[in-house]
């Protein structure tokens, strides 16, 4: 079970890794071998079912990604705590977000699924 305190510090880790722009701490929530789906996957990394798998492969994309958006910054708006998994909701630049993670055992992502207001 995710207790209340994980998620919170879980968000507020990955917000502020996030906003720093650093690539290394934002990846160092994420087991090497996650699985990521976004709808921006699709546009971005030119892969149509919306999904990457593994470190090396989202790294290239979030590079991608943070290089195309200068102005990137995300603000918490509300941390959901479930059995296995923790939802942020957030907004980011071009609007509300929410990301639903899964965790193993250690408190690592193992898969993460992104979800956004606006048409991608």
């Amino acid at each position: 079970m995710i207790s209340r305190e994980f998620a919170a510090q879980f968000a507020t880790d990955w917000i502020a890794a996030w906003n720093s722009r650093d690539l290394a701490k934002v990846l160092a929530h994420y087991a090497d071998d996650f699985e990521m789906s976004s709808p921006y996957i699709a546009r971005i990394a030119g892969d149509p079912r919306g999904m990457l798998m593994g470190q090396a492969h989202v790294g290239v994309y979030w590079a991608k990604a943070l290089n195309r958006m200068p102005e990137l910054h995300f603000e918490l708006i509300e941390v959901l705590a479930g059995v296995d998994s923790v939802v942020i909701c957030y907004r980011g630049i071009s609007g509300s977000a929410a990301e639903v993670f899964f965790f193993d055992k250690l408190g690592t992502v193992i898969k993460a699924f992104a979800h956004y207001a606006q048409d991608i």
